[in-house]
């Protein structure tokens, strides 16, 4: 049986995947764990790419200081359900398709990351070292899902009654470990 994700050979390795990006050095230990999951969450959904809703419920699911900046367990709940719905048939809509905000180009062929996600990744990476870290966190690559209001991520986020702008506000302003002001 062949991977839902194609593995490129080592000559055809795509920079959006996640376990080839160049990124790796520059994920904090926490996001490899993140990306890892999404990835596992991708191919358990029979979705040909990480989009950034996988990378969000990956996130809740792995990182800690991402629940403190969501707040209050109700809202919290009511989102993880969603992503779960999501993983059950939810999504349905999304699968086989490339999710493309209009922030880059879409990249048809293109396995591992969606153009969405390798973007937030990006951004994560950039932020991070804005703050003065080495590497991103969990509250990195949560400001850069969500400064995109095109993602599914930010979708997922409305539909559960997040206020993304209220959201990145607070990322923006949440110490992350290691953050400097």
């Amino acid at each position: 049986m062949q991977p839902r994700i194609p593995r490129p050979s080592a000559g055809e390795q795509d920079v959006r995947r996640p376990d080839h990006t160049g990124h790796d050095d520059r994920l904090g230990p926490g996001l490899v764990s993140v990306v890892s999951g999404a990835r596992r969450r991708a191919v358990r959904d029979g979705d040909r790419q990480i989009d950034t809703a996988h990378l969000l419920h990956s996130l809740l699911e792995y990182d800690l200081e991402v629940g403190a900046v969501l707040g209050d367990g109700p809202q919290l709940a009511r989102l993880l359900g969603y992503l779960v719905q999501r993983s059950i048939g939810y999504g349905l809509r999304w699968q086989g398709t490339v999710e493309d905000s209009g922030a880059v180009p879409v990249v048809k062929e293109a396995a591992g990351f969606s153009p969405a996600a390798a973007a937030a990744v990006d951004r994560a990476c950039e932020r991070a070292v804005r703050r003065g870290a080495a590497r991103a966190g969990g509250v990195d690559l949560l400001a850069a899902l969500v400064a995109d209001p095109g993602t599914r991520a930010v979708e997922v986020l409305g539909r559960a009654g997040v206020d993304p702008q209220a959201l990145l506000a607070r990322a923006e302003g949440h110490a992350e470990p290691g953050h400097r002001r």
